[in-house]
């Protein structure tokens, strides 16, 4: 595998992403060769109907059905909204966009029988916007015996360039999954050579647990600003027996479906609202601090993106189980509640010139891989 060659034009790429908390899509532009970010553009989020969002819970673990159209069709259709948005935002026109990433939504994860799948018709986006898009991105290394997840790992490189290190980024979606960033990137992020230097895994839950409980509890879409967790106390026991869960015990990499740890939901039906949000965000707090001895040396802080930075019971915990410094990314100046989205238009500028996706000390995959199918708008032919 080769890297990009010195002087190859940076192109403009709308990442798409539409995570496990199931709160919406957010996209975001950015410029880029692949290896550098040149430029960040616009960036927005399209919160989900809470009609639409039920139905999607109600998809989630399951097998695609034919019955199933309709609702892809209807995510297609929001996910080429986000992008018009955007577009509007932006003052720029279609043709100005070189290539969409789109994830489309998960609502299965199973690597261990080689399944991962994620909904949505790529080429129906790339049709209705006239942009090509690269779709598919988890597949190739899932059928390589990849854990497919976490995918952003090469993005939080690119961004953390110039900062000391070693690094730990945390992203807190519906899942928790950390990446470490070494010393040094030997041989750079274009040829994916030098892998020890980055690594990642899913630490375990979560928003999905806490989000799920609130949401049944009070209607709520989230514990906003973490005060239900502020309020109770957790239940230090049930916590500890979760955390005895094969899972926590296996090496890196590894990776998780949103459902994994829905048998904790039953585990706090009898606690108050307030004591089982405490409980739910100590598990996904501890899963985290759990985690760190799996790095080959600590961070010297833990930036954190995703949902779950904006609990901060979630992330005073962390930093008490870890004693080291927790702050959200903005503390760098990144954009939180993008970095995903960015990471997806990053990933499809990569895919577009063959370089890797995933490694293997961040997905298992056998060997450094590409990934991601592209599908050209009918008016431009293929």
């Amino acid at each position: 595998m080769t890297t990009t060659p010195p002087g190859t034009r940076p192109l403009n790429s709308i990442g798409l992403m539409s995570g496990t908390s199931l709160d919406g899509i957010d996209a975001a532009l950015i410029t880029t060769d692949g290896e550098r970010v040149a430029a960040r553009g616009p960036a927005l989020t399209l919160p989900y109907p809470s009609a639409f969002r039920d139905r999607l819970r109600a998809l989630l673990g399951r097998e695609p059905e034919p019955s199933w159209q309709g609702m892809i069709d209807e995510l297609t259709d929001r996910h080429a909204d986000a992008v018009r948005r955007l577009l509007d935002a932006a003052g720029l026109a279609a043709g100005s966009v070189d290539v969409v990433g789109f994830h489309g939504q998960t609502v299965l994860h199973r690597p261990q029988r080689r399944q991962t799948v994620q909904i949505g018709d790529s080429q129906r986006l790339a049709d209705q916007l006239g942009i090509p898009v690269v779709g598919d991105l988890r597949q190739a290394d899932v059928a390589a015996g990849g854990q497919g997840a976490p995918l952003v790992p090469l993005y939080h490189a690119a961004l953390a360039e110039p900062l000391a290190k070693p690094l730990a980024v945390l992203n807190i979606g519906g899942v928790a999954n950390l990446t470490w960033i070494g010393g040094g990137i030997g041989g750079g992020i274009g040829s994916g050579a030098g892998e020890p230097g980055l690594l990642a895994f899913d630490t375990g839950p979560g928003n999905a647990l806490i989000d799920d409980f609130v949401r049944e509890r009070t209607g709520s879409a989230y514990d906003d600003g973490g005060r239900l967790a502020a309020a109770g106390r957790a239940d230090g026991a049930r916590v500890m027996a979760w955390l005895r869960h094969d899972f926590f015990r296996r090496p890196w990499p590894k990776s998780l479906d949103r459902n994994d740890f829905a048998f904790a939901a039953p585990a706090v039906a009898a606690l108050s609202t307030e004591d089982g949000a405490a409980t739910l965000a100590a598990f996904t707090a501890r899963a985290v601090v759990f985690s760190l001895p799996l790095l080959p040396a600590p961070p010297l802080r833990i930036l954190v993106c995703g949902g779950g930075r904006h609990n901060p019971v979630l992330l005073q915990t962390i930093a008490n189980g870890c004693g080291l410094p927790v702050e959200p990314v903005e503390a760098v100046g990144w954009r939180g509640d993008s970095i995903e989205a960015e990471a997806f238009a990053f990933l499809a500028v990569r895919a577009l010139r063959r370089l890797p996706l995933t490694l293997p000390s961040t997905t298992g995959v056998p060997a450094p891989l590409t990934g991601g199918i592209l599908y050209q708008p009918a008016d431009r032919g293929g």
